[in-house]
């Protein structure tokens, strides 16, 4: 597994919007459909990344707090299927199932969602403020496979509390690190 750290984007830079099947509900989404009253994560994951599998109990728990308080979230798999079947809709879904997702996962297909929004890696999290401007884009906390660290969430869910506040974000924001996103 090589680790990949994500792109830089702008603060400020508004959201791409996409329309996608979410692999659970079999129904079409774009950004404003996910959108919350505060704002919106926007992850970039997959089914078989060691960094994503070590968080996503996490990001589950996280999205379950946070959608409660306005933030809508969801996440989006971009990896090339053929290379990669693990990663398949339909391998999507039973794992959507399997960790009670509360928010869509969404199939990129041309993975042209993955490229307006220059996702590097798995987890590649973005998160919007209400007006669908970049707020944060960075690591969920320092937990790395094989590195000791508990999985806490604290870089992300410190983002989303200011932003639940409507301030403006303070702290420490680390690229988001992974497995490389499967191009075809």
């Amino acid at each position: 597994m090589a680790l990949t750290a994500s792109n830089d984007m702008a603060k400020g830079t508004l959201a791409p919007d996409f329309h996608h099947i979410d692999t659970i509900s079999e129904e079409m989404f774009s950004f404003s459909d996910v959108k919350g009253e505060k704002g919106t994560v926007v992850m970039f994951i997959c089914n078989h990344c060691p960094y994503v599998i070590l968080i996503n109990d996490k990001l589950v728990e996280i999205a379950n707090h946070y959608q409660k308080q306005g933030i809508g979230f969801v996440a989006i798999s971009s990896n090339d299927v053929e290379r990669y079947p693990q990663d398949s809709p339909g391998m999507m879904k039973i794992h959507a199932e399997e960790l009670e997702y509360s928010f869509p996962y969404l199939y990129d297909d041309t993975q042209a969602t993955a490229k307006a929004y220059d996702a590097a890696c798995t987890p590649d999290i973005f998160v919007f403020d209400k007006e669908d401007k970049l707020y944060f884009h960075g690591q969920i906390d320092d937990a790395r496979p094989g590195n000791g660290i508990e999985v806490t969430g604290g870089d992300l869910t410190h983002a989303l509390d200011l932003l639940v506040k409507n301030e403006k974000f303070s702290g420490k924001e680390m690229p988001c690190m992974g497995c490389g996103i499967k191009w075809k």
